[in-house]
């Protein structure tokens, strides 16, 4: 292979691990290794050129890295949450994203679904819950669906249930992100159709400040689930200049880190609606209270932070634009 070539196939890849930090421990290994086997090519084929010199250094400072990454293993469930994660979501910012903005898309599909098709939310919801629920706002508490069940059962059953869920969509990504998309799209489509249904009702701001006070937390996994989903399905689809093999195996990792990383998320998410939610009588700050914390910490954690370690870590300005 001429030297050309070889750049650039390579170079991008190469720019990536100069500029981009490791997420963590095992990719900053897998780095290392297709380096030295890079630079082991480079040495047979190009030996003396600027190329060899650069890879040497290159995987000279991935070597000292490495090296100095082992002697913190001990910490290594506080650096997941501190710096690897938050990585991988700055990393995959764009698949994170198109997840939101389709699952957006489909919540208003199905908001304008229940507004042009009066029998749309009966199919959507089923006509057990329409019925219970019409007749719990004659009775003047539209919210009463929540008070039904055993608090600790509620929030075991729906705690695992969110998270079997989450699993499904990063899985889903096998499929080419087919099965991801389409369980964003049934989500969406409810929550749109569910929400449009409380305002043809008149209690759209009972329904808003009782169900968002676990839906903050729980719409917002989900939504980051989908993310996951998206990073494997994009790994198989567009291997770019790794195997498609190997992009698979890195978008899988990835993917997985992203999913399990919710798991306390719909835990929170959970407790809040097993044993909060069910208290529709609570006064409107303490509702707004913590709609809004559940928001902040979304925000902050899965927005904010990711963008502040990734500035950081790359050498960038905090102050500069993503």
């Amino acid at each position: 292979m001429r030297e050309a070539v070889f750049l650039r196939q390579n170079q991008e890849r190469w720019h990536q691990y100069e500029t981009q930090p490791a997420a963590g421990p095992d990719e900053l290994a897998q780095r290392f290794v297709e380096l030295t086997d890079d630079l082991s090519y480079a040495r047979t084929f190009y030996p003396g050129s600027t190329t060899t010199t650069y890879l040497n250094g290159l995987t000279g400072k991935l070597h000292q890295a490495l090296y100095k990454n082992k002697k913190e293993d001990a910490g290594r469930f506080g650096r997941f949450w501190r710096r690897e994660l938050p990585l991988l979501v700055a990393r995959h910012r764009y698949a994170l994203l198109g997840s939101f903005l389709f699952f957006l898309l489909c919540t208003i599909i199905g908001a304008l679904s229940a507004a042009l098709d009066d029998t749309f939310v009966r199919v959507v919801l089923g006509d057990s819950y329409v019925n219970q629920t019409l007749a719990n706002i004659r009775k003047g508490d539209p919210m009463a669906v929540y008070k039904g069940k055993d608090e600790t059962l509620m929030f075991l059953t729906i705690t695992l249930n969110n998270i079997k869920v989450s699993l499904y969509a990063f899985a889903g990504g096998i499929t080419g992100g087919f099965l991801t998309t389409y369980l964003l799209f049934s989500n969406g489509l409810m929550l749109g159709s569910f929400q449009y249904f409380f305002y043809q009702q008149g209690v759209l701001l009972p329904s808003v400040l009782t169900i968002w006070i676990h839906g903050t937390l729980e719409i917002s996994a989900i939504i980051l689930a989908g993310g996951a989903g998206l990073v494997l399905g994009g790994s198989l689809l567009f291997p770019g200049t790794y195997s498609r093999r190997d992009s698979l195996r890195r978008g899988a990792r990835d993917g997985m880190k992203l999913a399990l990383g919710l798991v306390p998320i719909f835990i929170m998410a959970g407790f809040l609606e097993g044993f909060v939610t069910r208290h529709t009588e609570m006064p409107l700050w303490a509702s707004l209270t913590i709609i809004g914390l559940s928001a902040a910490l979304i925000l902050g954690y899965f927005v904010v932070y990711p963008w502040w370690v990734y500035r950081r870590g790359s050498g960038l300005p905090v102050s500069s634009a993503v």
